[in-house]
């Protein structure tokens, strides 16, 4: 966590290369003012000791101390304030892009919801309930995924004997085949069927429309190119993605869910949440795709997710937001790591980026702003008036300047 904080403070940032390039300007600024002076007073006064002052004077407050530190103070204490409230920052400008988002798209299963399934029920054809989920357990025991690991939460609940398998293979998107006792049979959902042209049963289809108007996942047990049970699985919504989507439509930011799940239980999910729009049955390679269909809306999009099969839409997003606890592909991919499994973070970090942005501003205003009345009284253009800065007077401004930026950045 520490050396992630200590990169983000070194990356620099598009407001940081501005203010270098400002402060590169300044400094022949400076130079030419000083010229300027010099030449102007010689002019009017001859050679002496006041043009030698005048010149110091312009020379002293044109020091770019107060523009060069202007966004790096806030970029520190932005990071600090970030990771102390859950947030890491990988990248910098995503960051400071972050308040510019007009579109969030989230992951359901682990991100809205908790991700921790459970069988709620099983609907059998030809087979009896303990023979299929028996079955579904010994296809499942090797497979690391959310619905693998339901299937066998409920299998040890329910102390099922579970039988050994000869081979396993896991088929991207849609489920696993396995052979258990000399048989082959495959776990999966609707794309599995479709894509293996495997036969689903009436009342294994009406099972499924029952389970999907109540947000449930279902995944059928195929033998011999036919389904003879379904399982639906039922994932709570977390109570915080409800405020997370109120705030971020408070906040005119549009909200869209990417879910591998049917259209019927992304669509239960998108109405309760309340979702603007949602991609269902969407395979693993497909996800970043999607993203880039609304990038292509000239929408700025954010990707929220916690998988492996998340990581390329991470990259391929505006902004990557990979929740902590997910796996090391997906942090890995991401611009920013939200440490908890909390949606209300992502408010947390459109919150800082705005109030880090507008502290930059702010503190470039007044470090070039300073310059722009501070450089003419150094010059002399109130002499006239009996108005003259002596250098230690330039000195005490250049410095206060430098202390005012650095205060108003403490106030983020």
């Amino acid at each position: 966590i520490m050396k992630l904080v200590e990169q983000a403070q070194d990356s620099q940032s598009k407001t940081q290369m501005l203010a270098d390039r400002a402060a590169g300007w300044l400094f022949y600024i400076a130079l030419g003012s000083g010229v300027l002076t010099g030449i102007a007073w010689t002019l009017a006064t001859g050679f002496d000791v006041t043009v030698v002052e005048r010149v110091v004077t312009v020379l002293v407050i044109a020091c770019p101390h107060a523009l060069g530190l202007a966004v790096p103070l806030v970029v520190a204490i932005n990071t600090s304030l970030a990771a102390s409230n859950g947030i890491l920052v990988r990248d910098r400008i995503a960051m400071e892009n972050a308040r510019k988002m007009n579109t969030v798209v989230f992951d359901k299963t682990g991100t809205l919801t908790e991700g921790e399934l459970k069988v709620v029920d099983i609907e059998t054809s030809e087979i009896s309930r303990d023979e299929a989920m028996s079955l579904m357990a010994a296809a499942e025991s090797r497979y690391e995924h959310v619905i693998a690991e339901a299937i066998m939460s409920t299998a040890e609940e329910e102390s099922t004997d579970i039988p050994e398998v000869q081979s396993f293979r896991a088929i991207k998107g849609k489920g696993v085949r396995a052979e258990v006792d000399g048989e082959t049979i495959h776990v999966g959902g609707p794309n599995m069927a479709e894509s293996e042209g495997f036969d689903i049963p009436e009342e294994l289809l009406v099972f499924a429309e029952d389970a999907a108007e109540n947000a449930e996942t279902v995944v059928y047990l195929f033998r011999d190119g036919r389904a003879v049970a379904a399982a639906g699985l039922a994932d709570r919504i977390r109570e915080e993605s409800r405020r997370a989507v109120e705030e971020l439509h408070s906040r005119g930011v549009e909200v869209a869910m990417l879910t591998g799940d049917s259209e019927e239980v992304a669509s239960a999910v998108a109405r309760d949440l309340d979702i603007d729009t949602f991609f269902a049955e969407v395979l693993p390679e497909q996800k970043d795709e999607k993203v880039k269909e609304l990038q292509n809306q000239d929408k700025m999009v954010a990707m929220v997710g916690d998988g492996v099969n998340d990581a390329p839409a991470l990259t391929r997003s505006d902004i990557g937001i990979a929740i902590g606890s997910g796996t090391d592909v997906a942090v890995e991919s991401a611009d920013i790591i939200l440490v908890k499994d909390n949606p209300l973070d992502i408010i947390k970090l459109l919150r800082l980026s705005s109030a880090s942005y507008r502290k930059m501003v702010q503190n470039l205003f007044w470090a070039t702003g300073y310059n722009a009345i501070a450089l003419p009284l150094a010059a002399g253009i109130l002499a006239p008036i009996g108005i003259i800065l002596s250098p230690a007077v330039g000195a005490v401004i250049m410095s206060l300047s430098t202390v005012i930026v650095a205060f108003n950045a403490q106030l983020l």
